[in-house]
């Protein structure tokens, strides 16, 4: 049987942050450059705090990738074949993922900086983050802003109606290391 090959591609440490959220909403992550933008939409979405339940598209270079649908564009390229180390090379490079069309949750996704991978270190990894992600179809960043309001106005007559609607409480705040360790755990077995 023959060696198995390694992966020597470089590690891209990626800051990625939810636009237009104020404090900001971010995630800091590796990712090595072999990674298809196929495989780093679920890391994004397990970082961010996502469900995977809408579409979503990267775009670089003005290029945009994703899983093409002649219903839908027709100009995107396959996410599939297209590894993160052909979108971006160094530092300060920067694209965008946008999740559901419909919200239009926009991410910018820098690159920090450019790694050797280390010995015994598994990637991807999320590294740091802040703040919790919004919830899926409260309305893009404005619904996601009427949504804090409404909680957090014991006075106004929704408030019971979202907490029930999101589960419970919402601190929009909360994101410690034991959110990075959950995080963490499920793409260890991605």
């Amino acid at each position: 049987m023959p060696p198995k090959k390694t992966d020597e591609s470089p590690v891209f440490q990626l800051k990625v942050t939810l636009k237009d959220t104020k404090p900001p909403i971010w995630r800091r992550i590796q990712v090595r450059g072999s990674t298809t933008l196929y495989k780093l939409n679920y890391i994004l979405q397990t970082s961010m705090g996502w469900t995977n339940s809408h579409l979503h598209q990267f775009t670089a270079n003005g290029i945009m990738y994703g899983e093409p649908d002649p219903d839908w564009f027709d100009d995107v390229v396959s996410e599939r074949r297209v590894k993160l180390g052909d979108i971006v090379a160094e530092e300060k490079d920067r694209f965008l993922y946008e999740y559901d069309f419909g919200d239009g949750w926009e991410h910018l996704v820098v690159v920090e900086k450019v790694l050797p991978p280390e010995a015994g270190i598994r990637y991807p990894r999320c590294l740091k983050g802040r703040r919790t992600c919004p919830p899926e179809d409260v309305g893009g960043t404005w619904g996601y802003y009427d949504f804090l309001d409404t909680i957090n106005d014991p006075q106004n007559p929704d408030r019971e109606d979202m907490l029930e609607w999101i589960g419970g409480d919402f601190d929009p705040d909360d994101f410690d290391e034991s959110d990075v360790e959950e995080i963490n755990s499920i793409l260890r077995t991605a």
